[in-house]
């Protein structure tokens, strides 16, 4: 019943294909904001709500900060950093010999990498070198350093482990892989600072920022493929914010585009033709002129579809999704906020061999037990695969 209500209208969700959990726990979040409009106060969403602050250095060193909200924080499973490195060099022999003899190995002779939880976490605010940087201050292409925080902690901290990833050839695999989890973390060193002392910002661009900002789910499912922010930023703007595979197709066919990592242009972000009378139809109606305009833009210049866009818009096309940051303090007032200790209360584990085959079972940690949820089978679970988790919920732990 409860998915039935929340899936109806989506053409995914409501059907009995494979799907995604994190992609269905972010629809739901979606749907739960949209009933809440105008009050915030009251929407249960705001309690899984963050504020990411990214920070860029060119070598001119000067500097930029890009803010944006998240509800998940998708993090990279660093294999090299496997804490069993020896046990799996005597499995890649085993399974040598055993290749060579044409016989299989038995599950019991499987050895997969195990990765501390922390340096997911450590990888995520680690410097990252961004290569084909746009400077503007130096009005030229160039390496720039990026690093990463978050502005608040919230209520509850959901962390999604990108097992599922994309080989040569655009071939998607699910990394198969342990995640050590302890029970309880402390990401206070992850809290940005902000804007500090002494530091100087990048020239702003001259591209004026007009038009609709890029849909932050679809970004976000495409930064979890492994693509980077800014190309995801671009496909989902370019193809009007229609879909997850709308924008994955246009990202495959631009990834060698000259400007693919040239900042947003104004082409990119401003209105296309827009027919002056359907423009005065939707304004008939009742609708202002800018909304009417955005609205027809975004589909492609369909009344119907239009009209449709303005009662129901994507969740990407505020202005408030990503901004420049210029505050000193990196904290958000209107968010929930308090110290970085987190303790564990669920996963959801995949289990299945790749992204389009498997089933999905979820562990909530309750009265002191954890409790299975597989489908209708609600059950005590003795031994919890918490090493096999692709999403883990976490509760703030307030002093």
């Amino acid at each position: 019943m409860f998915k039935s209500v929340i899936a109806a209208k989506h053409p995914e969700f409501s059907t009995m294909r494979q799907q995604d959990a994190l992609e269905f726990f972010l629809h739901l979040i979606d749907q739960v904001e949209r009933v809440n409009t105008g009050n915030p106060i009251f929407d249960p969403s705001r309690s899984f709500k963050f504020g990411i602050e990214e920070r860029l250095q060119c070598p001119s060193g000067k500097v930029a900060y890009n803010k944006r909200y998240d509800y998940i924080l998708s993090l990279s499973i660093p294999l090299h950093r496997a804490t069993n490195k020896k046990e799996l060099e005597d499995f890649q022999k085993l399974k040598a010999e055993k290749d060579a003899k044409g016989e299989e190995l038995s599950s019991n002779e499987i050895v997969r990498p195990r990765v501390p939880l922390m340096d997911c976490l450590e990888c995520f605010s680690a410097p990252e070198e961004l290569h084909d940087f746009y400077s503007t201050a130096l009005d030229a292409k160039t390496t720039a350093t990026k690093t990463a925080g978050l502005t608040s902690f919230p209520d509850y901290l959901v962390l999604h482990m990108r097992k599922f990833v994309l080989e040569e050839g655009w071939v998607p695999k699910k990394l198969d892989v342990y995640i050590d989890v302890p029970d309880t973390i402390d990401i206070s060193n992850m809290r940005s600072k902000g804007i500090q002392r002494g530091e100087e910002l990048l020239p702003d661009s001259a591209v004026e920022d007009v038009g609709i900002n890029a849909n932050e789910d679809i970004v976000n499912q495409l930064v979890s493929m492994g693509f980077q922010y800014l190309h995801c930023q671009k496909a989902a703007i370019s193809t009007s914010n229609v879909g997850l595979e709308e924008a994955m197709n246009w990202l495959l066919n631009h990834m060698n585009d000259p400007d693919i990592d040239e900042p947003i242009a104004k082409a990119q972000k401003s209105a296309s033709f827009i027919d002056p009378s359907k423009l005065e139809t939707l304004i008939s109606f009742g609708f202002d002129e800018d909304t009417a305009r955005k609205a027809l833009q975004a589909s492609d210049g369909d009344i119907e579809k239009a009209t449709e866009w303005i009662f129901n818009p994507p969740s990407g096309v505020s202005n408030m999704d990503t901004t420049p940051s210029s505050s000193g303090n990196a904290v958000d007032a209107a968010l929930p906020d308090g110290q970085g200790k987190y303790r564990l209360i669920g996963l959801v584990s995949h289990i299945g061999t790749s992204t389009h085959c498997g089933h999905y079972v979820a562990h909530i940690y309750k009265n002191g037990r954890w409790v299975i949820f597989n489908d209708d089978k609600v059950g005590v679970s003795k031994n919890p695969p918490l090493d096999m988790g692709y999403l883990y919920f976490f509760e703030r732990i307030d002093a």
